[in-house]
C-alpha cells in the first residue's frame, strides 16, 4: 500500500504519470475513478484551497469526502506513545486511524508544525502516526511539506512552457517578508520538485539562518545528481534574479529561531526589501512568477507583479484540483 506523504517517496515515472493524469482531468473534469469510494479530510488547521479542491475533486470523480476538524467537530486526538491520557485528548491516533480506515478508502491530513521546537516539528509525528496506524492510503494536505502544492506548481510550469521537460530552466525560490514567521513546508516542497525536474535552482534567502532544513537541502542535492540541473544558495538578490525563468516566492521563519521569534523578528524586519516587485522581475528572462497563496499584496509581492501576465499563481491554484484528483485516483485504485 502506497501513501502520498512526500513526492520524494515516489519515482519520477510515478510523478510523471500523476501529472499526465492531472492534465487529462483538466481537459475533462468528470470521471468515475472514485465511484463508490470515500475520503476523510482531517484538518487540524484552516484551509480554503485545500478543502475546496479535495471536496470538489472527490465529487467530480464520483466519490464522497467527509471533513473532520479534531478539537472542533471531532474529538481531540493524542499522538504520544505510552501517554497517560488525562488531558484534553479524548482518543488516541491508534484508534482514530484504524476506525477511519474501516469507513473510508483514503485518509488525508493537514497538520502544521507548532513552531516552537524544530527538532520536534521535523519528525512530522501527526502525519506519520496516521500513516503508521491507517490501513488505507494517507495523503499529506500540508504538514512540514506540501506535496500537492508542488505538483500543482509543476503542472503550471509545464503548461506555461509547453513541455514536460523543464531541464535548463532557471528557477529562483525566494524568501519574502511576512509580519509573522511561517511554515517552511511550501519552500521545502518547491525546492524538492524544482530539483527533481532538473531545473537550475537558486534558493535566495536573506541570511544563512533562513536556509532550509538539511533534509531538504540533501534531497535537492540528490535530485540534481539524479535528474541533472543544479542547486545553489544565494543571499544576493540581483545575482539570483538575473536571467531567471521562474520566480517562486514564499515566506518562512528561520529554523534556528523556532520558539524564539522575538529574537528573529529584527532580522526578518530588516529584509522587507525582498518583496517581489517590478524592478526585480525586470532582471529575469521574461520570467514567470508564482506563489502558493494566500499572499499578502504589497508585502510579499506588489500589485503590479500579481496582476501582470507573468503571474501564474491562479493557474497553480486551479491545478490543485486536478493534481489532487490524479493522486486520489492513483491511490484508491492501486
Amino acid at each position: 500500500m502506497k501513501h502520498f506523504l512526500n513526492t520524494q517517496d515516489w519515482s519520477r515515472a510515478e510523478l510523471d504519470a500523476v501529472l499526465a493524469q492531472a492534465a487529462a482531468f483538466k481537459r475533462s473534469k468528470a470521471g468515475d475513478q472514485l465511484k463508490g469510494k470515500s475520503i476523510a479530510l482531517v484538518f487540524f488547521n484552516p484551509s480554503l484551497r485545500t478543502r475546496t479542491s479535495f471536496e470538489l475533486g472527490a465529487f467530480q470523480l464520483g466519490g464522497h469526502a467527509v471533513v473532520l476538524q479534531p478539537g472542533k467537530d471531532a474529538w481531540p486526538i493524542e499522538f504520544g506513545v505510552g501517554t497517560v491520557m488525562d488531558g484534553e485528548a479524548e482518543e488516541h491516533i491508534a484508534e482514530v486511524a484504524r476506525v477511519l480506515s474501516r469507513y473510508v478508502d483514503l485518509v488525508a491530513v493537514r497538520a502544521f508544525p507548532k513552531f516552537q521546537d524544530w527538532a520536534e516539528d521535523r519528525e512530522d509525528k501527526v502525519l506519520r502516526a496516521f500513516a503508521k496506524y491507517s490501513t488505507v492510503p494517507v495523503i499529506n494536505l500540508e504538514t512540514i511539506t506540501h506535496p500537492c502544492q508542488e505538483l500543482a506548481h509543476a503542472l503550471a510550469l509545464q503548461e506555461h512552457f509547453g513541455t514536460s521537460d523543464l531541464r535548463g530552466k532557471k528557477f529562483v525560490l525566494t524568501w519574502t517578508y511576512h509580519p509573522k514567521p511561517l511554515n517552511t513546508a511550501v519552500a521545502n516542497s518547491a525546492l524538492t520538485i524544482a530539483t527533481r525536474l532538473g531545473m537550475d535552482v537558486t534558493l535566495l534567502c536573506p541570511t544563512p539562518e533562513y536556509a532550509l532544513d538539511e533534509r531538504y537541502l540533501g534531497w535537492a542535492r540528490d535530485n540534481v545528481a539524479e535528474s541533472g540541473g543544479s542547486f545553489r544558495m544565494s543571499h544576493d538578490i540581483t545575482d539570483a534574479y538575473t536571467g531567471a525563468d521562474v520566480v517562486y516566492a514564499k515566506s518562512w521563519g528561520a529554523i534556528p529561531y523556532f520558539g524564539r521569534w522575538e529574537q528573529e523578528k529584527p532580522i526578518r524586519d530588516a529584509h522587507k526589501h525582498f518583496i517581489v516587485d517590478e524592478a526585480k522581475m525586470a532582471l529575469t528572462n521574461n520570467g514567470v512568477f508564482s506563489h502558493c497563496l494566500p499572499l499578502r499584496r504589497n508585502v510579499k509581492a506588489t500589485d503590479a507583479v500579481m496582476d501582470s501576465p507573468a503571474c501564474i499563481a491562479i493557474e497553480e491554484a486551479e491545478n490543485r484540483l486536478h493534481v489532487q484528483k490524479a493522486v486520489m485516483a492513483a491511490l484508491a485504485n492501486q
